[in-house]
């Protein structure tokens, strides 16, 4: 049962690393600092959105359209953390 609480820990924490590096390179870009006519920048960025794109999408829906903000990054990583503070704090029910 710990192999899976840590496997489950793992992939929260890849998935929190993907969605600050994506708000960091999207900010990156609208700024004009990064540009997506470079191909590895392109790159990253659709690798991003596709891994993120179906997390967010039902997020989205549920949020109010808030013009040019987008809060599903926040909303996603809000709910990651408190996911990983109920799995922390339930993990010795399991045992």
């Amino acid at each position: 049962m710990q192999s899976l609480f840590e496997i489950l820990m793992l992939l929260l924490n890849v998935l929190w690393f993907f969605i600050i590096a994506h708000v960091i390179m999207s900010w990156l870009i609208n700024f004009q600092v990064l540009n997506t006519r470079q191909q590895l920048v392109a790159q990253i960025w659709y690798g991003l959105n596709r891994i993120l794109e179906p997390i967010y999408a039902p997020v989205r829906r549920v949020l109010p359209n808030m013009g040019g903000i987008d809060l599903a990054p926040l909303a996603v990583l809000l709910g990651v953390a408190i996911l990983r503070i109920v799995l922390v704090n339930n993990y010795g029910l399991f045992l």
